[in-house]
């Protein structure tokens, strides 16, 4: 299983980034897909989520700022970012969880960097 995110970049306060995660090798039906974050320093913390049923999660953070979607049949998730503040700096791990012949496994992408700054 290979999860390769893409999208991160520097913008300016304000600005716009679209993350991307593409699930690869998937041989089990996925639960959640989403996005952490972790800033320098700092613990990586759920960003936000979305189920296979669409239900989604939002940190209080990124509420009204950061939509999620999710492609099932391509295995991708999208996460739409606006009004992007400089505490939103931080590495994005995409991830995908499930349960592997009863056990719970989760697979994360490599991270991709974002970077809010003037």
């Amino acid at each position: 299983v290979q999860l390769q995110a893409s999208g991160g970049g520097l913008v300016q306060p304000g600005g716009s980034l679209r993350l991307s995660c593409v699930a690869s090798g998937i041989d089990f039906s996925i639960n959640y897909m989403g996005w952490y974050r972790q800033a320098p320093g700092k613990q990586r913390d759920l960003v936000v989520r979305i189920s296979s049923g669409g239900s989604t999660y939002y940190a209080d953070s990124v509420k009204g700022r950061f939509t999620i979607s999710r492609n099932n049949a391509k295995n991708t998730v999208d996460l739409q970012m606006v009004s992007l503040k400089p505490e939103d700096t931080a590495v994005y791990y995409c991830y995908a969880d499930g349960y592997v012949g009863g056990a719970y496994r989760i697979y994360w992408g490599q991270g991709t960097l974002v970077t809010v700054s003037s």
